[in-house]
């Protein structure tokens, strides 16, 4: 099954219509994996699974994307183009956990998979997010020598370290959280904007489902062709009947 194959778009874009933005990750994944299993796909780091939805963008709508975000300091509004191609190009993962030596700390941790990311959302609670988060990454944790269970790394963790963590796996996975910073050509202020890939991806995908949905009825109901015959049509074809059923 291709990634583009229409009819399985159209199966992902009906799973997905009343799913929360992490089940519409999924599914949108699995479009981009066919044949991957949810198991495989939940055990991948974050940044993995973005590159991934930027490829299927790019199979499906091409290199070019439109944002708009709206000036925090003057709420100009701004529109500019990105290129998914640069956004979702992720370097190569690392061989083995990183590892951070900071005021007498020691810590090894891995990349923060799908999996763990879900489970901190889960918890409700900040810290306990945070806790879950922590414990799931870290490999390895000492403290001057001392080993510190990751269970409990979260309540003893300096914020230095921390912060020098964030910033390791930042750089190691910069897909993972891709944020821009926008200068506003009005005032001048620099407004920071994350960009979601699921959300923007899913959001293309309704509009076009709902499009091809219209472009099925009208087909149908002028030629009398079931749905499969006319997604099995390429969209140049369809196109075309569509616009001598305009002409009748």
């Amino acid at each position: 099954m291709r990634a583009t194959d229409p009819a399985a778009l159209l199966a992902t874009w009906e799973a997905g219509l009343t799913g929360r933005a992490a089940d519409r990750s999924l599914l949108l994944h699995l479009a981009a994996r066919p044949g991957a299993d949810t198991g495989e796909l939940l055990a991948v780091p974050v940044g993995e699974r973005e590159a991934d939805l930027f490829a299927l963008r790019r199979a499906l709508f091409g290199d070019r994307m439109q944002v708009r975000v709206a000036c925090g300091a003057c709420d100009e509004e701004m529109e500019f183009d990105l290129d998914a191609g640069v956004l979702g190009a992720r370097p190569d993962p690392p061989p083995g956990p990183l590892r951070v030596a900071e005021d007498g700390w020691e810590v090894e941790f891995a990349l923060p998979t799908v999996a763990a990311l879900e489970a901190a959302a889960s918890a409700g609670d900040p810290a306990e997010a945070r806790r879950r988060l922590v414990a799931s990454c870290t490999v390895r944790a000492l403290r001057g020598g001392e080993e510190v269970p990751a269970p409990d790394l979260a309540s003893v963790l300096p914020a230095g370290v921390e912060r020098r963590i964030a910033e390791a796996a930042a750089e190691a996975d910069p897909v993972a959280d891709v944020t821009l910073s926008i200068a506003c050509p009005e005032c001048g202020e620099a407004t920071p904007a994350e960009l979601d890939i699921t959300s923007y991806l899913w959001t293309e995908l309704d509009t076009w489902a709902r499009d091809l949905l219209l472009d099925v009825h009208l087909l149908a109901s002028a030629y009398g062709w079931s749905e499969p015959e006319i997604l099995a049509l390429s969209p140049t074809r369809r196109r075309y009947y569509l616009e001598l059923c305009a002409d009748v």
